[in-house]
């Protein structure tokens, strides 16, 4: 079973290695399964009446240590839980109050203004391995929804292979289309105008640029004078490897999560704390930016003025880098960061954008059941217990 991370000597190398290779267009895929990990005993789930209605800024966040996902006051804490199906990753919100969560054995479609789950859509892909938890499960990871909420995209972890990208349309509630992209998803992304999904490889380095189009992976796609529609181009490979790929699956140094710059649409992958690939997607040129946190990086995520947060979990190794910490870097490159007490995975912004709240859960070893409050004004935290393991994290509406 390929390791998620190993320690691996950090290079400082000047330089970037890029490069461009097209991927099949053909929406197939092979997959091979793998034997799971023993599942983690899951919480009592709690789920509210029907009647209940959930308010603005509660926070949502994915249980992946349970089979829940919880709702969470940012100033009380936890007060319900709603069953969703197995080692939940990530999640989205919709503007219309749905939440879609990836899942080990599907993606849960989740109403939460009435916190009740109203759909649980199974995957298209075969040989993602036994419905079960653990870091290197089969099953969805990263997930995104387009613009217009028309579909969602969740990226599949098939054990031993290379993953896949499935399409569900949010209004039939059903997956329309697969499509190969690198091993094991951390993470989906869509750009600004919704044309674009971008598939960030954990075990593969590399970001996957999948065209959206009628012909494909939904959309509107293009038309002709005669109103036919076109298919969409072939997905393109983008490899994102400032230290370059030494190690291959034991490497500590591969991209995890991405996030799409509202400026201008490119894409910032941060490594270590040393390195912002920071990636045209168009051209697949990739150029490298000082970060100064030095600790293993993980989850991230732009605030609307253009600030970029970037989660750290801490030393790869005792003596290789500095603990677990926040870093805001705005625009113009400068950073601030905030120590933070133990490893932690994602991160969600209020929506006046002054607070960061932090997921405990962590893909490796070292998490815990809570979200750590973080006012970016002073600087100082708090934490709160949430949920079981919480990696996914987003701030309702």
């Amino acid at each position: 079973m390929p390791q998620h991370d190993r320690p691996h000597p950090r290079r400082r190398v000047r330089g970037t290695r890029t490069a461009l290779a097209a991927l099949a267009g053909a929406l197939l895929l092979g997959a091979c399964s793998a034997p799971g990990e023993p599942p983690a005993a899951a919480p009592a789930a709690s789920p509210l009446p029907t009647a209940t209605t959930t308010p603005g800024g509660t926070l949502l966040v994915a249980d992946f240590g349970g089979d829940t996902v919880t709702f969470v006051d940012p100033e009380r804490g936890a007060v319900g839980s709603v069953p969703v199906g197995r080692a939940p990753y990530g999640l989205v919100v919709g503007a219309d109050g749905r939440a879609w969560v990836a899942t080990a054995d599907g993606v849960a479609v989740v109403d939460t203004r009435t916190r009740t789950r109203s759909a649980l859509i199974p995957y298209r892909t075969t040989g993602t391995g036994p419905v079960t938890g653990g870091e290197y499960r089969g099953g969805g990871m990263g997930i995104a929804l387009s613009p217009d909420g028309a579909h969602a995209y969740v990226g599949i972890n098939v054990p031993g292979t290379t993953g896949v990208l499935e399409v569900i349309d949010t209004a039939k509630a059903e997956v329309t289309a697969v499509v190969p992209v690198g091993r094991r998803p951390f993470d989906v992304d869509v750009s600004r105008d919704g044309s674009e999904v971008y598939v960030t490889g954990h075990d593969s380095f590399d970001v996957t640029v999948v065209p959206v189009g009628t012909g494909g992976t939904g959309g509107t796609g293009g038309t002709g004078g005669t109103g036919e529609s076109t298919a969409p181009a072939a997905p393109r490979r983008i490899e994102v490897a400032p230290y370059g790929t030494e190690g291959g699956l034991g490497s500590w140094l591969k991209p995890h999560y991405a996030v799409v710059r509202p400026a201008d649409g490119m894409l910032l992958l941060p490594f270590e704390g040393e390195r912002l690939a920071v990636v045209d997607p168009r051209t697949g040129r990739t150029t490298v930016e000082e970060m100064t946190a030095d600790t293993h990086q993980h989850g991230a995520a732009a605030t609307a003025d253009g600030r970029l947060l970037v989660v750290g979990t801490g030393a790869v190794e005792p003596g290789q880098g500095k603990g677990p910490s926040l870093t805001v870097r705005s625009p113009d490159g400068s950073e601030r960061v905030y120590p933070l007490d133990g490893p932690h995975e994602d991160v969600a912004v209020s929506r006046d954008g002054r607070t960061a709240y932090v997921t405990g859960g962590f893909t490796r070893d070292g998490y815990w059941n809570g979200i750590t409050v973080v006012d970016l004004d002073s600087g100082s935290t708090r934490r709160l217990a949430a949920g079981s393991r919480p990696l996914g994290i987003a701030v309702l509406g």
